[in-house]
């Protein structure tokens, strides 16, 4: 089982946060984050948004450490990427 993180870089809510994805299945990447206690609520497409303060924690656990790029890569060469939808301009018709 080889799950990925990237570094915590990526700011919300106060916090800075890492990207942790799987390069084999999305099975492997939720059993690999429930061993940790990740709640699943924090599951966004294709990745688990972890904050900073457990970044040692995932990667003592087994995650690799790789750069944004590089896991940004992974997930398209497994096919897992799964991008934002996104909704209409305000004010402009849906197509139905």
């Amino acid at each position: 089982m080889t799950v990925y993180i990237d570094p915590p870089t990526w700011p919300g809510h106060g916090r800075l946060w890492s990207h942790l994805v799987s390069d084999a299945s999305y099975d492997e990447l939720h059993t690999f984050a429930a061993r940790l206690g990740v709640p699943r609520r924090a599951f966004d497409r294709d990745h688990y948004d972890i904050p900073a303060h457990r970044y040692a924690d995932v990667v003592r656990a087994g995650a690799v450490e790789v750069t944004s790029r590089e896991l940004v890569r992974l997930l398209h060469g497994a096919g897992l990427r799964r991008r934002k939808r996104h909704s209409p301009a305000a004010g402009q018709p849906r197509n139905s």
